[in-house]
């Protein structure tokens, strides 16, 4: 690993950990015993590169990088299971989350993931217009990660345009500027409670 990779290492799970400490009971992520209930809980793990466990004895060593080029963060089912039965109380559904979004906002993940680039483009989507407009975000999908496989799906997108299931115009909500505005007052608030965290 050379020194600019190893520095941009260190500086992105120091990000992490600031922005998990600044969730309420971020803090208990120093507490993991790993004994091992999150795995033996997740209904995905079989599919993960690495179990829950193992994310947070790799989190704890430092170990961000690997993580984030895991499938791990993409494959949470989100099924707050390994919440729940956590005997140290670990939100490890909100570590989950935490690290789609660095992934997200830093592009660090998986080759041929097609997860992350469908996240994005559901933020993308929601920024512009306020809410989710499904044929803005499948045309955004489509050419980012396939588009001559969308021609497949032409036939399909007739029929629905045909049914008057799929509108061609995307309307954006009133008061989106309102909306705006709102978002970055919580981000902001975010990010001074994940200053005060780190001090």
């Amino acid at each position: 690993m050379s020194a600019d990779a190893a520095t941009d290492a260190a500086a992105l799970g120091e990000l992490f950990l600031r922005d998990m400490l600044a969730i309420p009971g971020g803090e208990k992520i120093k507490t993991c015993i790993q004994c091992g209930t999150c795995s033996a809980s997740c209904p995905t793990s079989y599919a993960m590169d690495y179990t829950p466990r193992q994310i947070l004895a790799f989190l704890r060593a430092g170990m961000l990088d690997k993580v984030l080029r895991s499938s791990t963060p993409w494959l949470c089912a989100s099924c707050y299971t390994c919440t729940v039965r956590c005997p140290s109380g670990i939100k490890f559904t909100d570590v989950m989350y935490e690290l789609k979004r660095l992934c997200v906002r830093h592009g660090i993940y998986p080759k041929g993931q097609t997860s992350p680039v469908m996240s994005q483009s559901f933020m993308d989507v929601v920024d512009r217009y306020g809410r989710n407009q499904e044929q803005k975000l499948l045309t955004a999908f489509t050419l980012k990660t396939n588009p001559l496989g969308g021609l497949r799906m032409l036939p399909l997108g007739i029929k629905l345009l045909l049914r008057g299931r799929l509108p061609l115009g995307a309307k954006a909500i009133g008061g989106l500027e309102d909306l705006r505005k709102m978002v970055e007052v919580a981000e902001a608030e975010a990010a001074r409670r994940a200053e005060g965290a780190t001090r």
